[in-house]
């Protein structure tokens, strides 16, 4: 049985487009790991059986409010992780 979140992808992903924006934050793998583990506790799971269903997931992400709180919650995760890394 094929089951996935997909939210993971999607919070990977935007995580990959705001590194960048903080230039003074440790992104270490362990650092990367707290800070998805923060943001994906407070967003919804949104789990897919099929490539179909992620096909379907993955448009619904476009919807600007799905992307504005995955966001939100990410900066949230970086600023609490950056604030305290556990290294």
């Amino acid at each position: 049985m094929f089951l996935k979140n997909y939210m993971e992808d999607y919070v990977l992903e935007k995580l990959d487009e705001l590194i960048p924006k903080y230039p003074g934050c440790c992104f270490c793998d362990k650092c990367k790991q707290d800070i998805v583990n923060l943001a994906l506790n407070h967003l919804p799971p949104k789990y897919v059986s099929t490539d179909k269903g992620e096909l379907f997931a993955r448009v619904e992400f476009f919807n600007q409010q799905c992307e504005v709180e995955t966001i939100k919650q990410l900066v949230t995760a970086i600023e609490m992780v950056g604030a305290h890394p556990r290294h």
